[in-house]
């Protein structure tokens, strides 16, 4: 095979690459975090997912859906939910610096640094102090399909990102919650050498944390805002 012909599969090859990645990180991004989601017809709302709220990093290997995430669940209860409902998600990332991903054996020693308990799903949980019947505050899973962690495989996993991820209502306040969350996942990020981004895979910045913390306040208020009565006179 003559020098021309390799040099053109090379320019080929090099040229197939540039076109997956134009295609890969060009791909509009998810639904933005605590929206809610419209999807049915008819103004039906359909409730947020937990694997659209990790496919949000966009990952085509992170959209596992809430049942398959539920088949892995094996019968541990720790970290289920007390009810299934929920209205509103709030998400972050701890993502593996360029080139790196985070190991199994990592992922759960720093997880009990942090005093998160793994259970329900297959993921870790934030449990309240002594009543953890309450249900998790937030949740961490694997970005990877079907974001659970396989205790039998954990020596061999491996990923790119952690979905950090507030399902509320949460057995305590919005604010309370991400008080809580924050914390949890900057102190990973610093455990694995990561890097805590927001729901659009940018680097969570004070600013955003602000406007987090105004829009979970607002929440909370609403929550506690007692029903209008009609027959009431202003």
């Amino acid at each position: 095979m003559s020098e021309t012909w390799l040099l053109r599969i090379g320019i080929l090859a090099a040229g197939l690459i540039l076109m997956i990645a134009i295609i890969w990180f060009g791909r509009p991004k998810k639904t933005p975090q605590g929206r809610r989601l419209d999807r049915g017809t008819g103004g039906e709302r359909a409730e947020p997912t937990l694997g659209e709220t990790m496919a949000a990093f966009g990952s085509s290997e992170a959209e596992g859906t809430q049942d398959e995430l539920d088949l892995d669940s094996h019968g541990n209860d720790l970290g289920k939910r007390v009810e299934d409902s929920f209205d509103k998600i709030v998400s972050l990332f701890v993502a593996a610096r360029a080139g790196q991903s985070f190991h199994g054996p990592d992922i759960v020693v720093a997880a009990e640094k942090a005093g998160l308990t793994f259970g329900h799903m297959n993921v870790f949980h934030r449990l309240i102090d002594r009543h953890p019947e309450q249900g998790p505050v937030f949740s961490v899973a694997n970005i990877m399909k079907p974001g659970s962690f396989d205790m039998t495989q954990i020596q061999s996993l491996e990923t790119p990102a952690l979905a950090f991820f507030l399902t509320l209502p949460a057995p305590v306040n919005a604010l309370e919650a991400w008080d809580m969350l924050l914390p949890t996942a900057q102190r990973i990020a610093e455990l694995l050498d990561g890097v805590v981004l927001d729901e659009e895979r940018n680097a969570l910045g004070r600013q955003r944390i602000q406007h987090i913390r105004d829009e979970l306040r607002a929440y909370d208020r609403q929550r506690e805002a007692p029903p209008l009565n009609r027959g009431d006179k202003w």
